[in-house]
């Protein structure tokens, strides 16, 4: 049987809604491993994860609070390919 690594969620995960959309940002890493992984989930199931893993849980954080000032929350979970280089 595989044993399955712990996950690690951060405190700073939570619901974020702005201009009538809401999303859960998900901020994680592995049991053991360097690096959080940041993942914002839309009303509908959808996922961005962003390739790149942080050194801390509020790096994480700053890079979506950031995306989402520069942006908006819409243009963040549903980016034009322009968006994409800029962001993530």
């Amino acid at each position: 049987m595989t044993d399955f690594p712990d996950i690690i969620r951060s405190p700073l995960s939570q619901n974020v809604t702005q201009d009538g959309i809401t999303v859960r940002v998900e901020i994680y890493r592995v049991d053991g491993t360097e690096g959080w992984t940041l993942e914002v989930v839309d009303a509908e199931g959808g996922s961005t994860v962003w390739q790149d893993s942080f050194a801390t849980d509020a790096e994480a954080f700053a890079e979506f609070t950031e995306g989402v000032e520069q942006l908006g929350l819409a243009k963040l979970i549903d980016p034009d390919d322009d968006d994409l280089a800029t962001v993530h």
